[in-house]
């Protein structure tokens, strides 16, 4: 990954990087690495996050048709 500083600004160039690694999920990742997850909760928080984004998907598809 890789953020240019323009102009010595680098609060700027810091807060590109914020969003390029919130984007990413790198900071979601480093707090479910911070402990243990068994892999049967693993797996059905990913199931849980799956129902999520296919609900998601599901309304937005919704709202572009009008049906919301």
């Amino acid at each position: 990954m890789q953020v240019v500083v323009r102009d010595n600004n680098v609060d700027q160039a810091l807060k590109a990087l914020k969003k390029k690694l919130q984007r990413e999920g790198v900071f979601r990742e480093m707090k479910l690495r911070n402990y243990y997850e068994k892999p049967s909760v693993k797996k059905a928080r990913q199931k849980a996050e799956a129902v999520r984004r296919a609900r998601k998907l599901a309304r937005k598809k919704m709202q572009r048709e009008g049906l919301l």
